[in-house]
């Protein structure tokens, strides 16, 4: 290497920062890992960008409770035995 490149001030890292993303240290299960690495190799994808798009899905989710969720009321349930009842 030349004696000319001065190297003091250099940083370590990408050159360009991606903007709107974070650099992060994270454990993960090693099946997980897998899973994303198998889908995103079949995919021509990065796996990190895989489990980037799975965790935005999910918050695009909306919250609170689901009508499956829902507890079964009485009247409900009376409701769903007459129907069945009659269409036996």
């Amino acid at each position: 290497m030349r004696k000319q490149y001065d190297f003091s001030k250099g940083k370590r890292g990408p050159i360009i920062a991606s903007p709107g993303k974070t650099r992060i240290t994270m454990m993960l299960d090693d099946d997980i890992i897998e899973h994303f690495r198998a889908e995103a190799e079949a995919k021509g994808m990065g796996y990190q960008t895989m489990i980037n798009a799975a965790l935005r899905a999910l918050l695009a989710k909306p919250r609170g409770r689901s009508k499956d969720d829902e507890p079964v009321t009485i009247g409900a349930l009376r409701k769903v035995l007459r129907e069945e009842l009659q269409t036996s």
